[in-house]
């Protein structure tokens, strides 16, 4: 191994990271806010309509977040190869890692947002605001805190879930640590991989508890 392969494997490994955190937000984000604005206990929406898009959104969540990634990544190599023109690389890695984390960021932030004290939504409706200002101007402010921790977490995780996609061909660090370390009996390049992702995790949590102590007000 040279430091070229190793140094090209790292940003293999950031590429997929930061691209699918991105789109796991964009995603998770509103479908967290569908998930707890048509849950019938919460009162924002009621009726059937309500609760029929909250356990068919509720449903698919579940059963994205049940399947483990490894399986997932195989599962979606046909709709990989649709979307990418291949199953194989770091950009092919990607789809499969936004399935796997959006579901994870969009109960995380039904969770921040049933964090928010309901005192809060009741004297935003009281002075006739919408729900969908009560959404943009009293919600995702309040809840802020708790989804950046949220996309923290979820970052972590994908970190681990980048080293697994490199097991089918993703490259990477994964790719690397399996390849130039196991295959080849180096214990060297294992121990080194393995001390960047750790690294990685290290800085991504600072980041995270960084950013929320900036922005709690609490």
């Amino acid at each position: 191994m040279t430091w070229n392969i190793l140094w090209d494997a790292t940003l293999d490994t950031l590429y997929m990271l930061f691209s699918s955190t991105l789109f796991a937000t964009l995603i998770g984000i509103p479908l967290g806010i569908l998930l707890f604005m048509s849950n019938p206990e919460l009162g924002m929406y009621k009726g059937w309509g309500a609760q029929i898009i909250h356990r068919i959104s509720g449903l698919l969540v579940n059963l994205f977040r049940s399947i483990p990634f490894i399986i997932l990544i195989l599962l979606l190599i046909p709709v990989t190869r649709w979307l990418v023109q291949t199953s194989v690389g770091p950009t092919a890695a990607i789809i499969p890692l936004v399935v796997g984390a959006a579901p994870f960021v969009a109960r995380l932030v039904e969770t921040s947002l049933r964090e928010v004290n309901k005192g809060v939504i009741e004297a935003a409706e009281s002075m006739g605001a919408s729900r969908w200002n009560i959404i943009w101007k009293v919600l995702l402010p309040e809840a802020r805190p708790g989804i950046i921790s949220g996309i923290t977490v979820t970052m972590v995780n994908l970190v681990g879930f980048t080293a697994m996609a490199g097991v089918v061909g993703a490259g990477g660090l994964g790719d690397l640590a399996i390849r130039f370390g196991y295959y080849a009996f180096d214990y060297k390049t294992t121990l080194i991989t393995t001390l960047i992702l750790v690294i990685l995790v290290q800085l991504i949590q600072m980041s995270g508890d960084f950013i929320v102590k900036k922005i709690d007000k609490r």
